[in-house]
């Protein structure tokens, strides 16, 4: 394998590993606190809770699932362009790929966390495959496209909104379904768990939700795709340049609209600007100076623990969520709503820390993650080798 191909599957390994610790960290406020229907401002009362909301909202909240979408759409490319080269059918191929992934996702989402994002992948990849043939330029300028004009509308919608409608604001917190969740969460039987859980995921998926979903995920698997095909992990060396002009461009552009709920006190408008806009800017800078990194005998060595998370992310991220609801809801241990932002973020950083060490282990003797070996053997309908 030459060099350039081999520094592309240290990045994309790398940048998975990345997105699973951060969506871990947003995810994890969710696993511990009703925050479909709570108010952060208000919520967490301490300067160091609400420091630490702070850190997560800038620079983690709506940037890390962009940036899997990325990785998504990149590695269906990748696929397809593997499938072809063989001379094998693709479609038989990744519709039994994404139809298992879909089948995990229900099962994660309705009987282990409703905060799932399995389901939206498995869909949105289906409508992916219409689009897998384009060629790389454009797949990329319809992402962007995709994904710039809808936010722009909504953004306006939300503004005339607030200065029209000001009370609709404050109507999107539900202090009663908050206290309702934290009493069921936390000591509910499994049925009630189980229906709470249920109306969770659908608050989120519902039909409106799920057509803002559409222009907020679906075009990053196009942009992921379009990378893919015009080789950009492959040429890093050879754009280095525009690549680190591009980074500090959508970094500090990401920053500042990450920063406007705190510039100009809040507001729908500003935080759905900073979620839909700020984040996925971040998302393509955190790719970038990865890559840029992992392109480095020095890079490649300060980030190597990733990798491996990396490698097992569909077995790490279904993980976190079977050891976190263990531990915050009744079935378990019953201390949902019982500890701070801080404490939680704490959390997230000792349970990483032990999947790293674990990914690492189990990587050095097997191919393949568990669930990642299921899917491989599912997609293939054939077992494959489990060790190395």
């Amino acid at each position: 394998m030459d060099t350039s191909k081999t520094n592309r599957i240290i990045s994309l390994d790398m940048m998975r590993g990345f997105s699973i610790f951060g969506i871990f960290l947003v995810n994890m406020l969710s696993f511990h606190s009703p925050m479909l229907y709570l108010n952060p401002a208000t919520w967490w009362g301490s300067p160091l809770d609400k420091g630490s909301y702070a850190l997560i909202d800038i620079f983690a909240q709506g940037s890390f699932y962009p940036l899997f979408s990325l990785l998504f759409g990149y590695g269906l490319v990748l696929l397809y362009e593997r499938t072809v080269g063989r001379g094998n059918a693709f479609a038989p191929i990744a519709f039994r790929r994404l139809g298992v992934l879909l089948v995990f996702g229900m099962v994660h989402a309705f009987f282990i966390w409703h905060g799932d994002i399995l389901i939206n992948y498995a869909v949105f990849g289906f409508l992916f495959l219409l689009f897998i043939r384009g060629s790389g330029v454009g797949m990329t300028i319809t992402g962007g496209l995709m994904w710039f004009i809808p936010q722009l509308i909504f953004c306006f919608l939300l503004i005339i909104t607030a200065l029209f409608m000001p009370e609709l604001e404050s109507s999107i917190y539900q202090v009663e379904m908050a206290k309702y969740s934290i009493e069921v969460y936390q000591g509910g039987s499994l049925a009630e768990i189980f229906s709470q859980r249920w109306n969770d995921w659908y608050m989120v998926n519902n039909f409106g939700n799920g057509i803002i979903m559409l222009f907020s995920i679906f075009p990053f698997f196009l942009i992921g795709g379009g990378a893919a095909k015009l080789r950009w992990m492959e040429r890093v060396a050879e754009l280095r340049r525009p690549l680190m002009i591009s980074f500090f461009l959508f970094f500090l552009l990401g920053l500042f609209l990450k920063l406007c709920p705190y510039i100009f006190q809040g507001g729908l408008a500003f935080e759905y600007i900073q979620d839909s806009l700020g984040g996925p800017l971040l998302a393509v800078s955190y790719a970038i100076v990865i890559a840029l990194a992992a392109d480095t005998i020095r890079g490649r060595k300060l980030l190597s623990f990733l990798a491996p998370v990396g490698q097992m992310s569909l077995s790490n991220y279904l993980l976190q969520s079977v050891i976190s609801t263990t531990i915050f809801y009744s079935y378990g241990f019953g201390l949902y709503n019982q500890i701070s932002v801080f404490s939680g973020s704490l959390l997230v950083c000792v349970i990483f820390a032990l999947q790293v060490i674990f990914s690492s282990y189990w990587m050095k003797t097997h191919q393949f993650g568990p669930m990642e070996w299921v899917w491989r053997s599912a997609t293939y309908k054939k077992w494959q080798r489990w060790k190395k």
